[in-house]
């Protein structure tokens, strides 16, 4: 894409500008650090241009409270007080499954994701979010607590201008193909391999 310009002009009856401006699927996916780094940064650019921000979190526990979080939270205050920038809503969805053990079996873990991705839809269906940022999402989708035919249809099927953010690893193929943009997180070295663990100001 030289100069950001696309390599094809496809014959869609579009103008340029319709075009540039619809909504995107998003996927973060592979077994590299920095999917949700990444979504989180365009977080921070959709709260500049005054778009209204919801994160959910599946998978990671509760009480695991990344940097980003802190920092989205004073941009939601910020906005608040100001009217700078855009509103932002954090949500922990579920019981934190894989960061931390939690009463409750397999079957209540999955109700919960289940109830989440419901939650989702009914906000997308009702376009309460410009950006939505749904974070570890493609492991309730792999452990098949959530279907994934139905989140594609109704990410296709969504209403207005929403973009979805969606990270984690092995991302379903469908869900590949429903995207518009994928980036595949490939792990070159890792300080981990060299026995190193996670610090702060990098993994959190």
């Amino acid at each position: 894409m030289p100069q950001g310009q696309p390599l094809v002009v496809p014959d869609d009856g579009l103008t340029t500008r319709q075009r540039r401006n619809r909504p995107l699927v998003i996927v973060h996916t592979g077994p590299g650090k920095g999917k949700s780094t990444a979504a989180f940064g365009i977080g921070m650019r959709g709260w500049n241009q005054g778009w209204r921000v919801g994160v959910f979190q599946f998978v990671k526990s509760a009480k695991w409270r990344v940097g980003e979080q802190s920092v989205l939270e004073i941009l939601d205050e910020v906005h608040r007080e100001t009217g700078k920038g855009g509103p932002v809503e954090w949500h922990k969805m579920g019981s934190g499954w894989s960061w931390s053990r939690k009463q409750g079996t397999e079957d209540d873990h999955a109700a919960d994701a289940a109830e989440g991705w419901a939650e989702i839809a009914r906000r997308l269906e009702r376009e309460e979010h410009d950006l939505y940022i749904l974070d570890e999402f493609t492991y309730p989708l792999k452990w098949g607590w959530v279907d994934v035919d139905e989140v594609v249809e109704t990410l296709r099927n969504r209403p207005g201008r929403q973009h979805v953010v969606i990270t984690g690893r092995d991302a379903d193929p469908r869900l590949i193909e429903a995207a518009d943009l994928v980036t595949e997180m490939t792990k070159v070295k890792h300080p981990m391999d060299a026995g190193q663990k996670g610090q702060r100001g990098i993994e959190w």
